[in-house]
């Protein structure tokens, strides 16, 4: 596709009172850069984090807001300064398009700490233009930001490991799952499915954790080792001490089972680490120092992750043919979906395939 046809139109929330009802709107994107990388989007994956931003859960957002950030297309444009890609490429997008590329965390190979980060949407660039997200056609981003995607992963699969798949990827890896490692996942959504795919792939012995009864044959047939259900009473007293790392995907914790239940099942020095981001007024259980100190143990959070990650988690995903469970839908369906997502009735996430005239 010629860069001259490119389009940016997007379905874009306008009325935060109606938050799914998303109408297709024209848009300017960023102005075009020496590194940057014209993209024309063929599929977008939908997350939890659409959700919070629409509903406005995280805060007052910029409207007109096209958001998504799943994204997977076709290179149209290349700015003059990049190398990796050219037009005709397949790529991929995750949920940050940008960021200073000099400071240390940049430097070293964590751009995705960079305290300039660009969001894929809901950012403002210097010259004031709006980051639109992928439920739309085209995207412009950093070159550091656009992730070749291997010939072996379908579009439709590859869409949801750009946020989903990255995020829990970069704190197992971090954190070493792997042979000899206990790991559990609490929360199995989006987030919490690929979890278990990875740490399957990666060698370890894995716990999941969920109170939907509903899930458990699914979960099973994951990879998973062992299913605990969190709506019995004491689930977390026969697990004393099991598990190397703890990682929680979970967008709420309205239960308020105390933090101290979660961190006694971790070993001397084992990592509680979260990655779902609750709404603003939704904070984790109460923590006391006496849950930390007996084990040693970990509380921290992981961002996303980087292109070095990216590029090691698409190698996984290629060279032991791991495929997410997805649903795909016209992108016109947007709606229903982010419904559907709010209302825990995806399995196990949906990627929108472009259809905007």
């Amino acid at each position: 596709m010629p860069s001259e046809t490119v389009q940016f139109k997007g379905y874009a929330l306008a009325d935060p009172a109606k938050w799914n009802d998303l109408k297709v709107i024209d848009f300017k994107p960023k102005s075009f850069a020496d590194d940057d990388v014209e993209i024309a989007i063929t599929h977008c994956g939908v997350c939890g984090s659409d959700v919070h931003t629409l509903t406005q859960g995280w805060g007052e957002t910029k409207l007109p807001l096209v958001v998504g950030h799943e994204i997977i297309g076709t290179v149209t444009r290349v700015g003059d300064k990049v190398t990796e890609f050219q037009p005709g490429d397949r790529v991929g997008v995750g949920a940050q398009r940008g960021s200073c590329l000099e400071c240390r965390e940049c430097k070293e190979d964590y751009e995705n700490y960079c305290p300039k980060s660009i969001n894929t949407y809901n950012s403002e660039y210097p010259d004031g233009v709006v980051a639109q997200g992928g439920y739309s056609t085209a995207i412009r981003a950093q070159e550091r930001f656009v992730f070749p995607i291997p010939a072996e992963i379908e579009s439709r699969d590859a869409a949801s490991m750009m946020c989903a798949g990255l995020t829990v990827y970069s704190p197992l890896k971090t954190h070493g799952a792997g042979p000899g490692k206990t790991v559990g996942i609490m929360g199995i959504g989006g987030l919490g499915h690929y979890a278990i795919l990875w740490a399957k792939a990666m060698g370890a012995e894995v716990y999941a954790f969920t109170h939907d009864d509903s899930k458990m044959e699914d979960i099973k047939k994951m990879g998973a080792d062992h299913i605990v259900n969190t709506g019995k009473k004491n689930f977390h007293k026969d697990l004393a001490r099991k598990l190397d790392i703890l990682l929680s995907t979970r967008d709420m914790f309205g239960d308020k089972t105390p933090m101290g239940h979660y961190l006694s099942m971790l070993y001397i020095h084992g990592r509680f680490v979260t990655v779902g981001l609750p709404d603003a007024d939704d904070p984790l259980p109460s923590i006391h120092a006496f849950d930390l100190v007996p084990s040693g143990c970990l509380l921290g959070g992981s961002k996303i992750g980087s292109k070095k990650e990216c590029l090691e988690m698409l190698e996984l995903a290629r060279s032991k043919g791991i495929k997410p469970w997805i649903e795909e839908l016209p992108m016109r369906e947007v709606g229903q979906a982010l419904q559907n997502v709010k209302d825990n009735k995806v399995r196990y996430r949906y990627v929108l395939t472009q259809d905007i005239d």
